[in-house]
């Protein structure tokens, strides 16, 4: 797993663990950074270096002196943000396919790179021939998670190497939500089928982070882990996206000054193709360039952040305003629930972009008014729910929203909590983080239900 937010150095040196063999270990856990070079880590080895050699002279031992030496220098997430500073053109070295230190590496690289591109090719025909074997639509959407997501879960399989009970366990969920969207006789395009098709690839991306994490799905940094994962995956695909946009843009352009039609083409075989391979292709950058995103990630949270303030005190007037709540209207509901998603996922991404070692600022508080903001808002929304619920009766798409929204306000509420106490200074940020990461496995369990229990509860209609 990545070692991102740790210092790098134990809280207490080891008996006879000798200062060079402390400088040698430090020196390893710099150069994991990509931001940082063997120049870069040769230049602040020499700082260590003078820097214990000062402490000593003020009659500290070798071990008391390196310790309070390397807490000078800082972390290394730290350091490293001050060398891509300085460095910037090696945002662009990063990105190359291949590294160029040595054979042996660039081999690798190519050899899943190759892995990754058969797996994207496999996604894709996957797809094409689920659009012409399941020539229902209906049944199309409903297994469109497991045309796709099984190939992404077989790199990071294959890149976690793992174990034949790990790859049992992971191969359970997809068999059996196949088993349940194919058997059971949803009534075509109606509620409870569009419901179990929007919640089942949530369900399969928990298996997908088992996979990642290579089955220690317990451990509290190895779900946070995933967390950036998912939040890098979904920059990288926008951007391959965008790309690729352009270029269909400008192919179609072509097709039209000759005097073709481009769009059967573009939808029987391209798209097919692009967009899952596009996807398995976002995981393998953010496997291969981590640290790159990495340097935008926390521009992006604090962009974002206040924008969406913004938009849910806007929100809140807006229901408000609406007067009866009862007749409020059913799309503003779900965009609310939306919204709420997004900033879900936008406090999840700033926690796991965020150094834990940093003291509480003004964008810790920023991202407590987010909360607070969501919480208004969600408070709304049930009291709208709940109103329309007691007055034209429960529905599929009723009860599953109120149950979300019901999850949304604990996740919200805890998270304002564990917030403000660290704003505070009563409770660490670990703490903060620790609640995000414990409670995601209670909305895999949420979609399973959805799938697997709301449809024959309401007749499958």
């Amino acid at each position: 797993m990545r070692e991102r937010r740790e210092t790098g150095v134990a809280q207490g040196p080891v008996d006879g663990e000798g200062l060079e063999v402390q400088i040698e270990q430090w020196r390893l856990y710099v150069q994991r950074s990509r931001a940082v070079t063997a120049s870069d880590a040769d230049e602040m080895e020499d700082h260590l270096r003078a820097q214990v050699a000062d402490l000593g002279a003020t009659g500290l031992d070798d071990d008391e002196a390196f310790l309070v030496a390397v807490r000078r220098m800082g972390s290394v997430d730290a350091v490293s943000r001050e060398f891509a500073r300085e460095h910037s053109e090696r945002l662009w070295r990063h990105l190359v396919l291949v590294p160029d230190d040595g054979d042996s590496s660039g081999r690798t690289s190519w050899r899943e790179l190759l892995v990754v591109l058969a797996l994207g090719v496999g996604a894709g025909l996957a797809v094409k021939a689920g659009l012409v074997l399941l020539d229902d639509e209906s049944l199309f959407l409903r297994n469109v998670g497991l045309l796709v997501l099984p190939f992404l879960a077989g790199y990071l399989a294959w890149k976690r190497r793992l174990t034949p009970p790990v790859l049992a366990a992971l191969a359970a969920p997809f068999v059996v939500l196949a088993v349940v969207l194919n058997v059971y006789p949803f009534e075509p395009l109606g509620s409870t089928e569009v419901i179990a098709a929007l919640h089942a690839p949530v369900a399969l991306w928990c298996a997908v982070g088992l996979a990642y994490v290579g089955g220690r799905w317990r451990a509290d940094e190895n779900r946070m882990d995933f967390v950036r994962f998912t939040g890098e995956l979904a920059i990288y695909f926008t951007l391959l996206a965008i790309g690729g946009g352009v270029l269909l843009g400008l192919s179609a352009g072509v097709f039209e000054v000759a005097g073709l039609d481009f769009e059967p083409l573009l939808e029987s075989w391209v798209l097919p193709f692009c967009v899952p391979g596009a996807f398995v292709v976002a995981a393998w950058l953010v496997e291969a360039k981590q640290d790159v995103v990495e340097n935008i990630a926390p521009v992006l949270t604090r962009v974002f952040t206040p924008l969406t303030l913004v938009m849910l005190v806007v929100m809140a007037g807006v229901l408000v305003a609406s007067g009866d709540l009862a007749a409020a209207d059913r799309a503003l509901l779900i965009l609310v629930d939306g919204v709420l998603l997004l900033v879900l996922a936008l406090l999840l991404y700033s926690i796991s972009a965020r150094d834990p070692l940093a003291r509480a600022g003004v964008f810790d508080a920023l991202q407590l008014a987010l909360v607070v903001a969501a919480l208004a808002v969600d408070a709304v929304a049930l009291t709208a729910m709940l109103t329309r619920i007691a007055e034209f009766g429960a529905t599929p798409n009723k009860v599953v929203a109120l149950g979300l929204n019901l999850l949304l306000l604990v996740h919200l509420v805890v998270a304002a909590w564990l917030q403000l106490r660290f704003l505070q200074g009563r409770r660490p940020f670990a703490a903060l983080a620790r609640w995000q990461t414990r409670y995601l496995p209670v909305y895999g369990a949420w979609a399973v239900a959805v799938v697997v229990l709301v449809p024959p509860l309401f007749g499958f209609v």
